[in-house]
């Protein structure tokens, strides 16, 4: 997690800069902005940030609307709001929008540390799973239009008499698609391939 930054976001100085402190203790880089308009200028926040702490009062575009705007721009990164207004509308909406959890100040520094950690390894496992797919669609994306077919009756349980009969081809050439098909998807056995197919959302 050498590159999980967590961003505070915060119009308050002193808080920021409490925060800031705090949330390093856990040996995580952080990055302060005075405000949401700050932080969306910065390009590294959407690569890099693995948790975002944000006040939900803000001047100009609040919490709230930060978080709408990074689901827009398609950033996951789960969100930590912090505010002394338990305003109860807000935080629905907050947590309906997939925010990871709204803490009221004062807030109890060990949670808001839990909560930091937690949230940075939900990040990670969310970036994995993400680059795990984009690697098994890219080896999918390798196949002939023919050698999709045969893996589409693989994964539907055909065999590949039944499969040739489908396609009108011969059961030999069903059998060298079907060893392309494994050698291109980096699979052993016939469960192996139905697995990381249904797991991609492919099929």
């Amino acid at each position: 997690m050498d590159e999980a930054l967590v961003c505070v976001v915060d119009d308050d100085d002193a808080v920021r800069l409490s925060i800031g402190l705090l949330i390093e203790t856990l040996g995580l880089p952080v990055r302060s902005f005075a405000s949401a308009v700050d932080m969306l200028a910065d390009a590294e926040v959407m690569t890099q940030a693995h948790c975002l702490v944000l006040d939900v009062r803000m001047p100009g575009l609040s919490g709230v609307g930060l978080q709408e705007r990074l689901i827009r721009l398609g950033c996951n990164a789960p969100i930590i709001f912090v505010s002394a207004h338990g305003d109860v509308p807000m935080v629905a909406r907050a947590m309906r929008d997939g925010a990871f959890d709204f803490l009221q100040k004062p807030f109890n520094e060990q949670m808001l540390l839990d909560r930091v950690h937690e949230a940075v390894q939900l990040a990670a496992r969310r970036r994995q799973e993400a680059a795990w797919q984009a690697e098994v669609l890219g080896r999918l994306d390798s196949l002939t239009a023919r050698e999709r077919d045969v893996m589409e009756g693989m994964v539907a349980g055909r065999l590949n008499k039944q499969i040739a009969e489908d396609l009108g081809i011969s059961m030999k050439t069903v059998e060298q698609h079907r060893a392309r098909v494994m050698e291109k998807l980096q699979v052993d056995s016939l469960a192996e391939l139905v697995r990381i197919v249904v797991r991609a959302g492919a099929h």
